[in-house]
């Protein structure tokens, strides 16, 4: 137990010094910057900061999903999973930056709260129903195909050929890149649709 008045010993002394390096003002001034841009304001913590994509496997560029800039990304996968989604500082749009909705496009792929199955309410149903992915798409391909017959046209009004069906539309998304509408105009082209728009941008 100390005793008032006696000397500190050497263990205090160093544990007093100990304290004062410690500070950052102090090593500032020892290490001849004042200014801290070095690493004398960091601390025990930020020094076992580690990058959080250190681990996060290979990156894979990519376009992000939610609008029509196309903003680049690095989606960074790791054992057949996404790890992280960042920014591609390679990008000449974006230069690595990302829009709140686009840097949390992680969440958009592995959240829970992502439906995942097909859902489906009848005509007059309140309700939604699960469907097979498969019995969807025979349904959609189904309703696709009747609707052509029953508003298909070999003549316009004032007796011109023109094979066509008007009951048929398409709306592309922000996000299709070019190759996606060659094969959608290819598609629809052969079904006979002619009302194609796209709000393509990539």
């Amino acid at each position: 137990m100390p005793v008032r008045g006696r000397l500190p010993t050497i263990a205090g002394v160093s544990t007093l010094i100990g304290r004062l390096e410690s500070w950052p003002l102090l090593r500032q001034l020892r290490r001849s910057d004042p200014c801290a841009v070095g690493d004398t304001a960091a601390t025990e913590r930020t020094r076992g900061l580690r990058a959080r994509i250190r681990d996060a496997g290979k990156p894979v560029r990519s376009v992000c999903p939610y609008c029509a800039v196309g903003c680049g990304q690095k989606v960074y996968v790791k054992e057949g999973k996404i790890a992280d989604i960042e920014g591609d500082e390679d990008s000449p749009i974006s230069r690595g930056r990302l829009c709140p909705k686009g840097a949390a496009s992680f969440q958009l792929v592995t959240g829970d709260h992502r439906i995942r199955d097909v859902l489906y309410r009848p005509p007059g149903g309140t309700q939604w129903d699960v469907l097979p992915l498969e019995k969807a798409m025979d349904m959609v391909a189904d309703r696709v195909w009747r609707t052509r017959e029953e508003t298909w046209e070999d003549t316009a009004p004032n007796g011109e050929r023109v094979k066509r069906t008007l009951g048929l539309a398409h709306l592309g998304g922000a996000t299709l890149d070019n190759e996606e509408n060659y094969l959608l105009k290819k598609l629809y082209t052969a079904l006979g649709v002619v009302q194609v728009e796209n709000q393509a941008r990539i």
